[in-house]
């Protein structure tokens, strides 16, 4: 019988036809394994496994606030992984991973037989741990009708490799370090923090299951999407743990008896905390990078070398700013557009409108097109569907372009900053409402008129020439040459006939005194002054500074105003403290910039800042004191610029300095009124708001407790005068209106009554020296 089956034709085309088939496969492996089919790592470079990183940008105490990434992806060590993490992927990916060596053999022979013969698709897959990380590093290839049989050869050839010269702890945690998660994330530390908002090491068993459970499909399980699909999965994944042994029943029932609860944080550079700030780090690293060499002489990558980039923001501070900011802009955006009603410029002024369109990337898209004017408009005038910003919520609906530009013509935008006064530590960085839509940078690239915030630094530069706090100015309007005439909120005739301390008139916000003191004081010493403060910008020699009419850089203003609780020394803002590596070796450090000399004398500092809480408790910033009951020690000031455009207010606490603007970013659309457009309206809420937040949290105690320090006997006396006085008897007497020059030459300074209120009689009936009005 078996001399016949020798002989049988039938039998020996088998046979050469099996020897064929198993010499093509030896051709067909040998050709995939020398890389003809596309080169295969070889052991040297597996042994140097390089991933991209994503580069951290840390708080001051050392939590994430965001990152740059190509993928986002945070390598961790196998001490950071928990055991249950371990536990749970092994129990459902690879239950033999300790026995294999990068290829499960039997798993491979159950999926032949039963999945690809019986067509049991329950049998599960054959690939291992070690299979799926060189799947996960090196991507797979379009080979055409061979591809997937060539990718799991290359596969297989690499996992061999792997498991050569890796441990298993070691492949577990490169596994973890590229495995790919939802939402664009790679790694599982990426993973833990984008959705648990916690470190890996910290993972709850049934947090760590919700992850592994993603990883069979990370779409169709994400759990942000998919909440009770990604349940389900996650309680396969327990069972099988139970499965395994790593599980009891009980635990494995107290597990999925939990709800799966997300603390989702999203890293995107236009969404999270801070990502004004985000911004500016990634645009400062860029020039700081390309000045350091790594080990092979190149220029690091911020997307892909995992840089640890240590800040100086407070995690906590910033959060309380931008809460704050956000709630006061939702109700003033609505007072602003109710405000205007259907007379809005958004909608009513062709050229606003026509100049938006014009500047808009989508006409001048077009227009690089060659389309005519009348084809842009049509263009630009057909709906779809669209996201608007609101401050309730996205909303999407049918609207064109130009319904767009509109849109976001009407709202108003708002700035904030806060830096700790002794070296310049930025603790808040507030740019926008929000990066998503408005992502030109009010702190960083914004320069606007600044309004009466700059009359302190007139009146510093008058106190420290040597006028006394206690000089009083009168009220009254004057016209000036080219017939300039300042006036004041409160009315002419209010004013009139009463003198004021200059302490009075700059918690008033006085403008008419404003321009008087700056006179006196002489407009070179107040624009030298200026710069001494730490105003950088070039400011015109004119009496419209003292209004604030000069367009300055928030940081700029802000550094000015540092000076007051900094000894008269100005702090430059600065808010990168080093730059690391992945490995944590120091690449570049930061430190504040070198003390400068005080800007002027300890003297003058006390009077302002005495004059600056005269501000906040009696002055034009009160309601810190009677709308948001704040009982801090606070000096600041408001600040309002021509036509309601800008609004600002400068808070100054001992250990705290920040400046709030509101405003539109289109210079042309201005508040409808003062009530609604003044500083102590549009941007003093938000401090308002901010403070009374960190007086509800013990961690702000050290700024929110700290007292400024008593102004000595000698300021004391100085400061000793009332707010206003009369004209004396014989002035009221043969003092008339028509006396009062038609202009004052600026040239000349204003020569004006130094007086206190423990003068004796004669000096109060005659009023001393002559003043000119």
């Amino acid at each position: 019988m078996l001399s016949k089956l020798k002989k049988s034709p039938i039998l020996k085309w088998f046979l050469r036809i099996f020897l064929g088939l198993f010499v093509l496969f030896i051709l067909f492996f040998t050709s995939i394994y020398l890389g003809m089919w596309g080169e295969i790592p070889s052991k040297q470079e597996l042994s140097e496994l390089q991933q991209n990183k994503a580069t951290q940008i840390l708080s001051n105490d050392g939590k994430l606030i965001g990152k740059f990434y190509i993928f986002d992806r945070q390598p961790i060590q196998f001490e950071d992984l928990p055991k249950s993490l371990i536990e749970a992927l092994i129990a459902t990916e690879d239950v033999r991973f300790y026995e294999h060596n990068g290829i499960d053999n039997r798993s491979l022979a159950r999926v032949f037989f039963k999945t690809i013969l019986l067509q049991d698709e329950s049998s599960g897959g054959g690939s291992t741990i070690t299979l799926q990380l060189a799947k996960n590093i090196y991507g797979r290839k379009d080979y055409g009708a061979l591809g997937i049989v060539v990718n799991k050869f290359q596969e297989g050839i690499m996992a061999k490799r792997i498991e050569n010269i890796y441990s298993k702890e070691d492949i577990l945690t490169l596994y973890f370090n590229t495995v790919p998660f939802s939402d664009n994330t790679y790694g599982i530390e990426s993973a833990s923090m984008k959705f648990f908002g916690k470190h890996v090491k910290d993972l709850a068993v049934e947090e760590a299951a919700v992850l592994v459970g993603m990883l069979k499909a990370s779409h169709r399980y994400n759990p942000r999407i998919f909440p009770e699909r990604s349940r389900l999965r996650r309680d396969v994944v327990l069972t099988q743990m139970e499965k395994y042994g790593y599980l009891t029943e009980k635990e494995k029932e107290k597990y999925i008896a939990k709800d799966l609860v997300l603390n989702y944080k999203n890293y995107s550079n236009k969404k999270g905390l801070a990502p004004y700030f985000r911004e500016q780090i990634r645009k400062d690293l860029s020039n700081v990078l390309d000045t350091i060499k790594n080990k092979d002489g190149e220029n690091y990558n911020i997307y892909r070398d995992g840089l640890i980039v240590h800040t100086t923001l407070d995690y906590k501070l910033q959060s309380v700013a931008e809460a704050s900011m956000r709630e006061h802009m939702a109700n003033l955006q609505q007072q602003h557009e109710d405000s205007y009603g259907s007379r809005a410029p958004w909608l009513t002024n062709d050229a606003i409108l026509k100049d938006a369109i014009q500047r808009s990337k989508a006409y001048k898209n077009l227009k690089e097109d060659g389309l005519s004017e009348t084809e842009i408009m049509q263009e630009l005038q057909k709906k779809k569907q669209m996201e608007l910003f609101e401050y309730n919520g996205t909303v999407t609906r049918q609207a064109s372009t130009i319904d767009s530009i509109k849109h976001y013509l009407k709202f108003l935008n708002s700035g904030l900053l806060s830096v700790d006064p002794k070296d310049g530590a930025v603790k808040a960085w507030v740019g926008g409402v929000d990066f998503r839509y408005f992502q030109y940078d009010h702190v960083s690239q914004s320069k606007r008129q600044v309004g009466s915030t700059f009359k302190p630094i007139v009146y510093t530069t008058a106190i420290d020439n040597g006028i006394e706090p206690c000089t009083y100015y009168s009220g009254r309007a004057v016209t000036y040459k080219d017939g300039w005439k300042p006036t004041n909120a409160t009315s002419e005739e209010e004013d009139e006939d009463l003198n004021y301390s200059m302490k009075y008139a700059l918690s008033h916000s006085m403008n008419t005194i404003a321009v008087k003191v700056l006179l006196d004081a002489g407009i070179p010493n107040v624009v030298e002054k200026a710069h001494q403060m730490g105003i950088e910008s070039d400011l015109p020699e004119v009496p419209s500074i003292a209004l604030g009419t000069a367009e300055l850089n928030m940081k700029e203003l802000t550094q000015a105003y540092t000076s007051f609780v900094n000894s008269g020394r100005p702090s430059t803002p600065y808010y990168i403290t080093k730059i690391e590596d992945g490995a944590g070796n120091l690449l570049a450090e930061f430190k504040p910039s070198k003390t400068k000399e005080p800007a002027y004398s300890e003297e003058t500092r006390e009077i302002m800042v005495n004059m600056m809480q005269a501000t906040v408790d009696e002055g034009t910033a009160t309601r810190l004191r009677y709308t948001y009951g704040l009982n801090n020690d606070i000096a600041g000031k408001t600040g309002t610029t021509q036509n309601n455009k800008d609004g600002w207010f400068v808070g100054v606490t001992p250990n705290l300095v920040t400046v709030t603007w509101v405003g539109s970013d289109d210079h042309r659309i201005g508040f409808r009124n003062t009530r609604i457009g003044q500083g102590a309206n549009s941007a003093l809420p938000i401090f308002g708001k901010m403070m009374q937040k960190m007086n509800a949290d013990e961690y702000f105690s050290s700024i929110t407790s700290a007292r400024f320090k008593q102004p000595s006997s000698e300021v004391a006396e100085l400061l000793d005068c009332e707010p206003t006085k009369e004209d004396g008897f014989l002035k009221k007497l043969f003092g008339s209106k028509k006396d009062e020059p038609a202009e004052i030459d600026m040239d000349q300074p204003v020569k004006e009554e130094k007086q206190k209120k423990k003068k004796g009689f004669f000096s109060r009936l005659f009023g001393g020296k002559k003043k000119d009005n």
